[in-house]
């Protein structure tokens, strides 16, 4: 319970101060703009439910550029990350340029997948699996390597082979640390897919975001980044549930 209380206090009162503040028009004044450009807590959940069909059709859109670019992001970081561990040259030549790569903003090359891939659903992908690549990446890598090396050393003296090590000790000691990256992929999937649509996209929350902010429809903007940010929880919450089923151990 306290959990989930403190949290919720916290909020609460975040939201009544947002409230008070927004409705009075001190937080507007304090910024100095006009009052219908700081919507009041009150304003967001109306909007909420007044554009709730065109929120919910622009969310499947993102939450499906959100999943298809996680999933990428899980095969070919796992992948890379026990190609690296079970190849030593591998590991080596490949791990510097796994970190560079982070060296390089996604935002700035988005335009130029843009360019060669079109306006479709390929873009997207790629900028979210980019970003979300590197913690699945290292966590899972760094899972691997931390295996005790004397359950390794039992594994060898039941004769059993390279497979049968990575696949009964090394995967399941590993699997708290994938956790920790594909959580940390999960929160940051939606900054790739927003991101994604401001290049170029004609759907999708990070789309009507950028239109809604050229409209001055600044309630609906903040109506569709709760939905962004629910989504993102939920998906989080989600993937902790599974870490919970899966990691007994822990």
């Amino acid at each position: 319970m306290r959990r989930w209380l403190l949290p919720t206090l916290l909020v609460a009162a975040l939201v009544g101060g947002w409230q008070l503040a927004a409705s009075s028009g001190a937080l507007a004044d304090l910024l100095s703009l006009d009052p219908f450009l700081v919507p009041s807590p009150a304003e967001i959940a109306a909007a909420l439910w007044e554009s709730r069909s065109l929120l919910a059709e622009n969310a499947w859109v993102t939450l499906r550029e959100m999943l298809l670019g996680l999933a990428c992001a899980l095969i070919v970081g796992v992948g890379c990350a026990v190609a690296m561990h079970l190849s030593e040259t591998l590991r080596l030549a490949l791990y510097p340029l796994v970190v560079a790569s982070q060296t390089i903003p996604v935002l700035a090359i988005a335009p130029i997948l843009v360019v060669w891939l079109g306006f479709g659903i390929a873009p997207k992908l790629w900028v979210i699996a980019l970003i979300c690549f590197f913690p699945i990446t290292v966590n899972t890598l760094a899972g691997l390597r931390a295996v005790d090396p004397e359950a390794t050393k039992m594994m060898r003296t039941l004769d059993a082979s390279r497979g049968q090590i990575l696949w009964r000790v090394e995967a399941p000691a590993a699997l708290p640390s994938f956790f920790s990256g594909a959580k940390v992929a999960v929160a940051i999937a939606a900054i790739g897919a927003v991101f994604a649509e401001w290049v170029g996209s004609d759907a999708g929350l990070g789309h009507m975001i950028l239109v809604d902010n050229a409209q001055l429809e600044t309630a609906r903007v903040f109506a569709a980044i709760v939905v962004l940010s629910a989504m993102t929880l939920t998906l989080y919450g989600l993937l902790t549930l599974a870490q919970h089923r899966i990691v007994t151990w822990r």
